[in-house]
């Protein structure tokens, strides 16, 4: 059965897209079957693995509108190995769609119900705002992965977040529990960043991972070549980070 995550933050530029594709691809390479699904617009994590957004035929729209299956839909990414259902603009128009279809925030849990079998890891990529792509991606999970960088403005963010998901597993999906919080974008060499990381620790204990992802330039470079970082350059130390979080992802799930 298919675990799926969602990685979540409705702060923008705190490195979802960039823990999306690095963790598929990590998971790819310690032998996980893994799916990476990109709910944003932007389609970011759909170029990051390699993929072409501008000549997609089928997007993950055409999945959520009824227009495709996920078999029709999603690729394989030629740097990771994973496969992706891929986004591109045309997922901008789902918003408005979406509020006149039938089971309008689980038309993704439904698009998985029949390729459970097929995965190990479903990743969800979420635009940075509470949207009806965000709701059907966590609609469809069984966790969030929550990605932050230790700053005072993230740690504001947090609390909006982590109250959002509650109300979502009261009301719509009780399966729905966050699995922890990935500091990323760390620089040690800053006191509040070492202060906003301790209180990370005492607040929230064991569901802040121990995998922390530097700042690190080979990771910035990696999307711009259409690859992973873990894949770009497997000794930068932040792809070094990303296969420590991906192997301590493994065995958190055999917990869940």
């Amino acid at each position: 059965m298919a675990r799926i995550f969602c990685v979540a933050n409705q702060k923008g530029g705190v490195g979802k897209t960039t823990t999306c594709v690095n963790l598929a691809a990590a998971l790819q390479l310690a032998g996980q079957r893994t799916l990476l699904v990109d709910l944003d617009p932007q389609g970011n994590a759909t170029m990051g693995s390699g993929i072409d957004k501008r000549a997609l035929q089928k997007s993950v729209y055409h999945v959520l509108v009824g227009l495709a299956t996920l078999d029709e839909a999603r690729a394989n990414s030629p740097s990771g190995g994973y496969d992706v259902l891929p986004a591109n603009r045309d997922l901008a128009g789902a918003e408005v769609e979406l509020v006149d279809l039938e089971r309008r925030e689980n038309r993704l849990r439904d698009a998985f119900k029949q390729f459970d079998a097929e995965y190990d890891f479903v990743l969800v990529d979420c635009p940075p705002s509470l949207s009806m792509l965000t709701l059907n991606g966590l609609c469809a999970a069984h966790g969030v992965i929550i990605p932050m960088q230790c700053e005072y403005y993230a740690l504001e963010g947090l609390s909006d977040l982590v109250n959002t998901i509650k109300k979502v597993h009261a009301n719509l999906n009780r399966d729905l529990k966050i699995i922890g919080l990935l500091r990323v974008m760390f620089d040690p060499r800053m006191t509040l960043q070492q202060q906003v990381s301790a209180q990370l620790e005492s607040h929230f204990g064991d569901k802040v991972f121990d995998a922390i992802v530097p700042r690190n330039v080979r990771l910035a470079e990696a999307p711009s070549h259409g690859m992973p970082g873990v894949v770009f350059d497997r000794a930068a130390k932040g792809a070094q980070a990303y296969m420590a979080f991906a192997n301590e992802m493994i065995e958190r799930v055999k917990t869940l």
